[in-house]
């Protein structure tokens, strides 16, 4: 009898080795998850065709240059990506879940070098990641896509950028406005980074998001495990109007 317990014990071991280590190998080597976007995707969507060098400015330090050249309305392209990341533990093994769109609708208003406002919606129900298992989730039970299929971003406070970079530069700029999201509204403040090149305008920011505060249930289930908090990425491509 306890050699066939010996046994049994032993199976199961075997048999959970097997299935973490075909997680491991699924989620780290296989299909892992897209990295977070970053300059590079911001330099992609300006084209990134400039002699110029990349640097980085502090807007709060440079004096104004005005460039009536940008002052108007830019709108929205579809090389634009919004998408969510949450970190995720399946079957044991620490991962991320990450989806994303370019369903995005959007304007930004500049004067000299005041970003005056800017709005952008996202077509929630339109977001897709890697699993089509999560994407019903997601569609369903999270974000109630049938009911709540858009979210919305508005700019409170202008920003006054300090400078126009010149093609390929980048600055770097906080923005405070409000968030809809699940048919919730909060007010955010997040971090920036912006450059210009070929006639398009590009925007490179993450916001951290509290499931809760968007009246968001916490996704876990007895195989994935979540944690109680994901982070809303974009790189928002402009075109002038």
């Amino acid at each position: 009898m306890a050699k066939i317990l010996i046994r049994i014990a032993i199976s199961v071991v075997v048999v959970v080795g097997l299935v973490y280590g075909g997680i491991l190998l699924y989620t780290k080597v296989i299909n892992p998850p897209e990295g977070k976007l970053n300059e590079d995707d911001l330099t992609a969507v300006v084209s990134g065709t400039s002699d110029v060098p990349s640097t980085e400015l502090d807007a709060s330090t440079v004096p104004p240059e005005p460039d009536s050249g940008v002052n108007g309305t830019w709108l929205a392209t579809s090389d634009s990506t919004v998408g969510y990341r949450v970190k995720e533990v399946l079957g044991g093994v620490d991962t991320e879940g990450v989806g994303r769109t370019n369903q995005v609708n959007g304007s930004l208003t500049i004067q000299d070098t005041t970003l005056l406002s800017t709005v952008f919606e996202i077509d929630v129900a339109s977001i897709t990641s890697d699993s089509s298992r999560r994407d019903s989730q997601f569609a369903g039970n999270i974000m109630d896509t049938a009911t709540f299929p858009t979210a919305n971003f508005r700019l409170l406070t202008p920003i006054n950028l300090g400078t126009i970079p010149a093609d390929g530069q980048k600055i770097t700029a906080t923005a405070f406005g409000e968030l809809t999201l699940h048919g919730v509204t909060n007010q955010v403040s997040f971090d920036i980074t912006a450059t210009i090149d070929n006639g398009i305008i590009g925007v490179l920011g993450s916001i951290d998001i509290t499931f809760a505060d968007y009246g968001i249930a916490n996704p876990s289930n007895g195989f994935v495990t979540t944690g109680d908090t994901g982070l809303l990425e974009f790189v928002l491509a402009f075109q002038k109007s």
